[in-house]
């Protein structure tokens, strides 16, 4: 399997995972009532948010996501 062929697997597992980190903090930003913390946790969201749409242009740059031939989701 070539490098390209790899990333083609191991992408759409680093956008699930950072998908959900994203959702995780912005529960936690949800019930924090210290607005510095809320704002810091949000802002960290968003930036989460932004590294998944590198990783899905990556993706998509690279030919789309291949399976992986084990049908199951590598747990990190």
């Amino acid at each position: 399997m070539g490098q390209l062929e790899k990333l083609q697997v191991l992408l759409p597992h680093w956008i699930e995972h950072n998908q959900g980190h994203t959702q995780e903090c912005r529960k936690w930003a949800d019930q924090i009532d210290d607005p510095e913390v809320c704002s810091s946790l949000e802002k960290a969201c968003a930036a989460m948010e932004e590294v998944t749409r590198y990783l899905q242009t990556a993706l998509n740059a690279a030919g789309g996501a291949k399976d992986d031939g084990h049908g199951h989701h590598h747990h990190h």
